[in-house]
């Protein structure tokens, strides 16, 4: 048990589902794009902006190239996620929005954890 290398089981823990994520909004863009705020123009290009900017934390986490930047930047987007797409609706009481909102906060949580972590 000494020998296990658990940042990098970490890493890749965190990482798989940002990477499932980012192939989830390329794959179902037009489906997703209806949950982009409406005063955003064009949400479907919200969309594949967010599946770009997950595959690149995924990566960068898992490499370790700009991690500190990559976590930073993820756990302000998943908090602005939280806040703007699930809070209004949780606080609507829609209860399908709680599960969403508890996950990008805590992802948000553990990406600003782990910004504090990487030393690049």
């Amino acid at each position: 048990m000494k020998n296990l290398p658990l940042g990098l089981i970490g890493r890749i823990m965190y990482a798989l589902p940002l990477l499932g994520f980012a192939i989830g909004h390329f794959t179902n863009a037009n489906q997703m794009a209806g949950m982009v705020p409406s005063f955003f123009p064009v949400p479907v290009v919200f969309v594949y902006l967010t599946g770009m900017a997950l595959l690149a934390a995924a990566i960068s986490i898992i490499i370790q190239k700009k991690a500190k930047l990559a976590t930073m930047l993820l756990g302000v987007m998943l908090l602005l996620f939280a806040l703007l797409l699930h809070l209004p609706g949780v606080m609507g009481g829609n209860q399908i929005s709680m599960p969403g909102f508890m996950k990008d906060l805590s992802m948000a949580g553990a990406a600003f954890f782990m910004s504090s972590v990487f030393n690049d």
